[in-house]
């Protein structure tokens, strides 16, 4: 049976000490001593409504942070303007670079602290830096025996996800932990495994948070205490918690729904006619629910039929539309949602696979004036990039030999990166695929060896004019928007 050799990762990656300037690349200064969790859910300190946030340590004028996966909305877009184009030779200034453990992903950005999430050793670590300098400030560590069944990186795939005075990290392991921004400290823990009984999923957990007012919205997919899978791979059945809430102050849960097991999708928020939804493309489909209550809308069933396969982007919600997509299977279909149903405007399930719209693998496509952007395509052979209207799925135009790719909207350009560490800079354009530049990093100016080693697969992340890429052991800052003088 072959292995799912390309599935490659939907999540997020950090740290090997502290970030260091491209002078002193080589040299990272020794990191504090890092905060031990307590051996049970007991908190070292407490959190409540209103806590003051912690000091913002940015100086950079203008631009927006980077809290959690795909950014301040959720859709991988960012609302800041004036970025550099074309670039120069070499690529966009280098800001700072820092060294990486294992893992797959980015960091998350707030108040001038970047949180990276990696794993070195037995030990997965949290570390706190400053955004614009990659300055340490603090470390927190516990002990993870993460395996994978298919021999990957033992490391995380959630990104950290900020809120406020407070940051939550969700490890491959199934470990969820609430920590205090400002010093790493101890709030609550969680430990999902053994409280819903999860049997391992098929490349550990993968599905990063997210807050809805005093809710921590996550993917846990327990199973029944009695259930002889052992893991993915043998069918486990689900236990009505394939979607909990956790109260976001104390992790005590709020509620569980669904006998869904967890995905690599993360949930996505949205309000619809005046009212909230939460979508959430589970391993067996798309589930639509109220995200201060659990109240289920629907179900609409959407997955290979092959068991070893993952739903991994992210649905994208427009007006009252949600767009879903995976490329083991049936490939891509687009919803019109209303409560409690759903109905399809057009879907590629029925197509074959030469035909089918798009066949998302982990990356999340971006809508832009009635377009869809996005990698098509399950391995880098066949990798496309590709515009599609959104109303009929007809394809635009299509793009190969990028390898799989993944986007950053900013300034109507993409910052387009492939898994082979191209980054190439794209002018948004239904017509006809448009390159503005394209540089693979490289150290000293563009004379040295590359700043990013494959395999590169997380979108890039911008907050306040700096742009970080990663690669397979490196986190690059890079300046996309330079900033004015006064």
């Amino acid at each position: 049976m072959r292995p799912l050799r390309d599935f490659r990762c939907l999540c997020f990656l950090f740290s090997l000490g502290c970030g260091v300037g491209p002078e002193n690349a080589a040299e990272a200064p020794s990191t504090p001593g890092a905060h031990p969790p307590s051996a049970s859910s007991v908190a070292t300190v407490v959190a409540r409504p209103g806590d003051p946030l912690p000091p913002d340590l940015g100086t950079r004028s203008g631009g927006s942070d980077w809290p959690g996966f795909l950014g301040p909305s959720g859709n991988s877009v960012s609302p800041e303007k004036g970025l550099l184009a074309p670039w120069p030779k070499a690529g966009p200034p280098l800001v700072w670079q820092r060294r990486l453990g294992e893992g797959y992903g980015m960091p998350a950005i707030s108040r001038g602290r970047l949180f990276v999430f990696d794993r070195v050793g037995d030990r997965a670590r949290l570390t706190c830096c400053k955004s614009e300098t990659g300055e340490l400030l603090w470390t927190f560590a516990y002990p993870t025996a993460y395996q994978d069944l298919y021999g990957y990186s033992g490391g995380p795939r959630c990104s950290p996800v900020v809120d406020g005075e407070r940051v939550y990290i969700y490890g491959v392991e199934g470990l969820l932990h609430c920590l205090r921004a400002e010093d790493g400290k101890l709030i609550w823990k969680v430990d999902t495994v053994a409280d819903f009984h999860v049997r391992q999923n098929f490349f550990g957990v993968g599905s990063t948070p997210v807050i809805e007012g005093d809710l921590l919205i996550a993917q846990v997919g327990g199973s029944p205490p009695d259930d002889p899978a052992p893991n993915a791979r043998f069918g486990p059945k689900g236990a009505d918690s394939g979607i909990v809430a956790f109260d976001k102050y104390t992790g005590k849960v709020r509620y569980q729904v669904t006998d869904e097991l967890a995905s690599y999708a993360s949930p996505v928020l949205a309000t619809i006619d005046g009212q909230r939804w939460c979508f959430v493309l589970a391993r067996g489909g798309l589930v639509g629910l109220r995200p201060a209550t659990g109240k289920i809308e629907f179900r609409y069933p959407w997955r290979a039929r092959i068991l070893e396969s993952v739903n991994a982007s992210n649905p994208v919600v427009v007006g009252k539309r949600v767009f879903i997509s995976e490329t083991y299977g049936p490939g891509s279909a687009l919803l019109e949602v209303q409560p409690g149903a759903c109905k399809e405007i057009w879907t590629d399930k029925d197509k074959g696979i030469r035909d089918k719209s798009m066949r998302c693998h982990w990356n999340t496509p971006i809508y832009v004036d009635g377009y869809l952007y996005g990698c098509s395509g399950r391995h880098t052979e066949e990798a496309e990039l590709r515009c599609l209207e959104w109303g009929s799925g007809t394809i635009r135009w299509r793009k190969r030999g990028l390898t799989r790719t993944s986007l950053l909207l900013v300034d109507r350009h993409f910052i387009c990166l492939g898994e082979d560490g191209v980054l190439r800079l794209l002018k948004v354009d239904p017509n006809r695929y448009q390159e503005v530049s394209r540089v693979e990093l490289r150290a000293d100016g563009g004379r040295g060896e590359p700043l990013l080693n494959e395999p590169c697969w997380a979108a890039p992340i911008l907050s306040h004019g700096l742009l970080y890429v990663r690669g397979a052991d490196s986190l690059v800052c890079l300046e996309l928007i330079p900033q004015t003088k006064p």
